[in-house]
């Protein structure tokens, strides 16, 4: 669930985070029991838990729906992934998987540890797929043709232009955008809404994690995959790989926060779809990953660390993001908040921090112009808004206790981990009233040595 350290260190987070733990488990055990089935829901858990969980707010019909297709890109994107399959055998499969998915024997041994089960099994996806109604099927055969075509057009070219790039980004992750439009309103819940708005949820989504994995891919055997576009890094580097090297680190920040720049385009569309949208289970489908998309852009803007490592939001934010985010006016001061985050890393003597300003600048006057940023608390503490800031929402918001001082938030926290030792949690995950009785950091350090092992237990 998290380290202890962490949610010592941020005690506000341990709520929300025992709540996705209980939403995770209660998932797991919603998993049907037809074979077919159950592989398809263990799979999503296993190759992408936080999606899993989005998925499973949807009602059975477009849940169904929405986990086969998603399982069917991914297995898609395991055979693109996989650099070792020779280019004359990778090719054909891209292009003709689209009418793999309609035969129950097909599979297709690639792929590593939880993704070489998901293409070693492909049966099952291929059986919970012709289950479901035709409406969904041609939506998802048409999505899949169309990324098949696209990354095989890939496979034998290299992104060089910023064209080349959003179109790249819109055959892997555009038209999931697309597909999912589609499987709303053959769900009848939701209107249809534009090509170019759902395009940009998925360029928004796949261009931060391009940005986010340029490490990974960068190192990877047997041979690098190259997405960044040679318009924006040339401009820095001789060759891509130049960026991971200490000697080049100013330049690798600059090209870094191009390509951020670069991905705040698509924001205001999709900002547009998600105000458009009706149904609450399917808002916060959308949403949660939108919002997760900034908060990442906004952790790693002007941070050299994308080339040394891993960058990303630690657990308990992502657990308060989920936690949090239920309407538009959530999603518009989500955007807000990390604007403001990313907008304080912006170097004036960076070569895009006009530009960038400017980006920031419109988003945030969308924001304000919303009217919504009057009746929610921030996920900054205005005080630690630095170029290493600590995003954490309002133990307030997160748990009805106000924030006060750090031996009342230990205090809290060990309420919290004492009602789930004891079993003081209803069913739906809310937590009993919060005694008020004092404790003082006597009291406090001694229950804390004494739970200590059983916390560990929990967090772990």
């Amino acid at each position: 669930m998290g380290s202890l350290g962490a949610i010592l260190k941020h005690p506000d987070d341990l709520y929300p985070l025992l709540k996705l733990k209980m939403a995770v488990k209660h998932a797991a055990k919603q998993i049907p029991s037809e074979p077919h089935w159950a592989f398809c829901y263990s799979m999503l858990i296993r190759v992408s838990r936080s999606f899993s969980f989005v998925v499973q707010q949807l009602g059975t019909e477009l849940r169904n729906a929405v986990c086969v297709f998603y399982l069917v890109l991914r297995a898609l994107d395991t055979v693109e992934d996989d650099t070792s399959i020779p280019t004359d055998v990778k090719v054909p499969i891209l292009i003709a998987f689209h009418r793999h998915i309609y035969d129950r024997n097909w599979h297709f041994s690639c792929g590593t540890k939880d993704y070489k089960v998901l293409m070693d099994q492909f049966h099952d996806v291929s059986t919970a797929f012709l289950e479901l109604g035709k409406g969904y099927q041609e939506a998802i055969e048409d999505i899949t043709k169309r990324m098949g075509a696209g990354m095989a057009k890939f496979i034998c070219k290299e992104v060089e232009t910023i064209d080349d790039y959003d179109e790249y980004c819109h055959y892997v992750a555009g038209v999931v955008g697309l597909g999912l439009s589609k499987l709303f309103h053959a769900s009848e819940l939701e209107d249809l809404a534009s090509d170019s708005l759902s395009n940009s949820m998925g360029l928004f989504l796949q261009k931060t994690n391009i940005i986010r994995d340029y490490l990974e891919d960068i190192n990877e055997i047997p041979k690098s995959r190259m997405f960044w576009p040679r318009e924006i890094w040339s401009k820095y580097v001789n060759k891509l790989e130049d960026l991971k090297y200490e000697e080049n680190s100013v330049k690798a920040v600059q090209c870094l926060n191009d390509m951020v720049t670069n991905s705040l385009i698509h924001v205001d569309d999709c900002l547009k779809y998600m105000s458009a949208l009706r149904e609450p289970a399917i808002f916060r489908f959308c949403a949660i990953p939108q919002v997760m998309a900034i908060g990442t852009l906004a952790m790693c803007y002007n941070d050299i660390n994308v080339f040394r490592g891993v960058v990303k939001m630690r657990r308990g934010l992502t657990a308060q993001v989920i936690h949090r985010t239920k309407t538009m006016a959530d999603v518009y001061g989500a955007f807000f908040d990390f604007s403001c985050m990313l907008k304080s890393k912006v170097d004036k003597n960076d070569p895009n921090a006009t530009k960038t300003l400017s980006s920031l600048e419109a988003l945030q006057k969308t924001c304000r112009e919303s009217g919504a940023l009057n009746k929610r608390k921030s996920y900054i503490l205005r005080n630690e808004l630095k170029y290493n800031s600590v995003l954490v929402s309002s133990a307030e918001l997160s748990t009805g206790f106000p924030l006060v001082s750090s031996s009342s938030s230990l205090c809290c926290l060990l309420f919290l981990l004492i009602s789930l030792l004891t079993d003081q949690v209803t069913r739906d995950g809310r937590l009993l009233e919060f005694p008020s009785v004092h404790m003082d950091d006597g009291w406090l350090h001694k229950r804390l040595l004494y739970s200590m092992e059983a916390a560990f237990i929990i967090i772990v």
